[in-house]
């Protein structure tokens, strides 16, 4: 019995060091986006949205993400008009777009007084839908800064490169994002 107390009094000392190496456990994120993708050969769509992320720490320095987000916008895409017998020519045209991604990975990060920089690598699937439809798998690798407001609050911003491959293409994206933080 004596040593059954020992060896919980150890496992509960332990944890409790544990614990206070890990200033938080994790993290909620939500905030506008804005996200520049090119779908299309002829230019690029300037889209606006939303991202969220929830983070688990692993680590005082080290967290687990799940990134969602979602933007909409519209694009031009290339087509030939070829009227009767005129020689045919180049005549774009727009269609609305909604682009969702959904992102898994680490986030890597330090704490340097009311600043916590970080950076993250994430990999998942989008799905694109303007006139067809198609998914993908997707990448993100980038970084950001949260700047702490209160114990529990903090203010992101935020900047991502997310490749994707829609239509047979592959898409070079930028997203940006700012918004709030709840740290728990």
């Amino acid at each position: 019995m004596r040593k059954l107390i020992v060896i919980a009094s150890t496992f509960f000392l332990f944890a409790g060091l544990a614990a206070a190496q890990v200033p938080t456990s994790g993290n909620i994120f939500f905030g506008y986006s804005f996200y520049s993708t090119d779908l299309s050969s002829i230019d690029r769509a300037n889209t606006n949205g939303w991202q969220a992320s929830l983070e688990g720490k692993v680590f005082s320095f080290l967290g687990i993400v799940a990134d969602f987000d979602g933007h909409y916008g519209s694009q031009n895409f290339p087509t030939t008009v070829c009227p009767g017998q005129l020689p045919c020519l180049p005549a774009p045209f727009s269609a609305n777009l909604s682009e969702h991604n959904v992102l898994f990975g680490p986030r890597f990060s330090a704490s340097v007084g009311k600043f916590r920089p970080f950076a993250e690598f994430e990999i998942g699937v989008g799905h694109v839908s303007e006139s067809q439809t198609d998914t993908s798998l997707a990448t993100a690798v980038g970084g950001g800064v949260d700047y702490k407001i209160l114990h529990a609050l903090a203010w992101r911003v935020q900047g991502d490169y997310v490749h994707t491959h829609y239509f047979s293409a592959g898409q070079n994206n930028v997203r940006i994002s700012t918004g709030i933080v709840l740290r728990f």
